[in-house]
């Protein structure tokens, strides 16, 4: 059996909260004790310097209380305008748990687009890093105001796995109604055994969460393992641990139990390798001598080194960049559409503004979106 790992083995970590922990549904109200309990924890993790993000439902059910609707389903542009309402509320409870440690929250609304197109990831990604840079813990939540039932995630377990991705997070905390991923369902068999280790999420393991029909297939653990695949495959490990005690964190930190979902990428590699192989270029960069030696010792690439633009891309596509003699040295994501890239190039970053009227990225491609060839 792999060795559990510890929430303290972890640099950047994106914490799932859903509805039901965080919200009491009988009373509609927040449950403060528990939020100021699993903030607390969040300080203390925040205060080693890690990086933390938040995911958190929530605004649709303390929206009912406001609003006093009724109990049952909401119509599409009720949910919708439920969630302007419960959205305001939640980001403020977040708020001020967060700043009685002395922790800005930034708020951060995204729908599937923002992290399946490739433009809007980028922007996505770039915000949140800035967050992070400062300090910042970003309190993330899919935006149910303009999100249509095409274009949504439906689960926040799936958004939080995205998210994850998108930020190179090496731990996603799923905090949950039960404590991890037992071989049967331990309501209907007592002597069902939890699994603390899934070292690969094999078909044996989609069974267990009841993805062959169960009453558990309708939600629950099936888009937690779905999450799993997400994460795992991006180079992220996943908990499953209970949200049902106060200081959650710190109960897993203390070895409560918990299913660890392990990957044997990390979130750098993973995201290269995609890259790499998985995306389809769009143009290439001619760049000089020095820009190669640059990159090759791990910088980014700046317009100052581009000598020649080929191809039609737009910002966030993949393009290959080669060097003078023509070979590809590697690939990346770039910030630029062509017609930009093109009016820039060989200028300093600081010529960018005068030239395009606009600021934009003083890297033409970071050096996380970069991937040399041979590595």
């Amino acid at each position: 059996m792999p060795q559990t790992p510890s929430l303290k083995d972890f640099r950047r970590i994106v914490i799932k909260v859903g509805s039901s922990l965080l919200v009491d549904h009988t009373a509609g109200h927040l449950r403060r004790d528990w939020l100021s309990s699993l903030v607390a924890d969040i300080a203390a993790l925040h205060g080693e310097k890690r990086d933390l993000l938040v995911v958190s439902s929530g605004a649709i059910a303390l929206a009912r209380a406001t609003l006093k609707l009724p109990r049952g389903a909401l119509r599409l542009e009720e949910a919708q305008a439920a969630a302007a309402v419960g959205q305001i509320e939640l980001a403020r409870s977040w708020s001020e748990s967060l700043s009685s440690h002395g922790i800005t929250a930034g708020q951060v609304l995204l729908t599937l687009g923002d992290t399946e197109e490739r433009r809007r990831y980028l922007n996505a990604r770039e915000t949140i890093d800035k967050l992070l840079e400062w300090r910042s813990v970003p309190v993330i939540n899919e935006n149910d105001t303009v999100a249509t039932s095409e274009i949504r995630y439906g689960d926040n377990d799936r958004l939080a796995a995205r998210v994850a991705t998108m930020t190179s997070a090496d731990l996603l905390v799923l905090l949950s109604d039960i404590d991890g991923l037992y071989d049967k369902p331990p309501a209907q068999n007592p002597d069902a055994q939890l699994i603390p280790v899934v070292p690969r999420i094999t078909p044996e393991i989609e069974a267990m969460a009841g993805v062959s029909g169960s009453e558990l297939s309708r939600g629950g653990m099936v888009t937690k393992i779905e999450a799993g695949k997400i994460a795992t495959t991006a180079g992220t490990h996943m908990v499953i641990a209970s949200g049902h005690v106060m200081n959650p964190l710190r109960a897993i930190i203390d070895g409560g139990a918990a299913t660890w979902f392990l990957t044997p990428a990390n979130p750098v590699t993973a995201r290269k390798k995609w890259i790499a192989g998985s995306l389809e270029p769009r143009g290439a960069l001619h760049i000089d001598a020095g820009a190669v030696n640059a990159l090759r010792i791990g910088k980014s690439l700046l317009p100052a080194g581009v000598t020649r633009i080929e191809g039609t891309f737009e910002r966030g596509d993949a393009v290959v960049l080669r060097g003078p003699d023509g070979h590809e040295i590697g690939r990346g994501l770039i910030a630029y559409d062509a017609a930009d890239a093109d009016r820039i190039k060989g200028r300093s970053s600081a010529d960018a503004l005068a030239i395009l009227g606009f600021t934009g990225r003083t890297e033409m491609i970071h050096r996380d979106d970069l991937v040399m060839a041979g590595g």
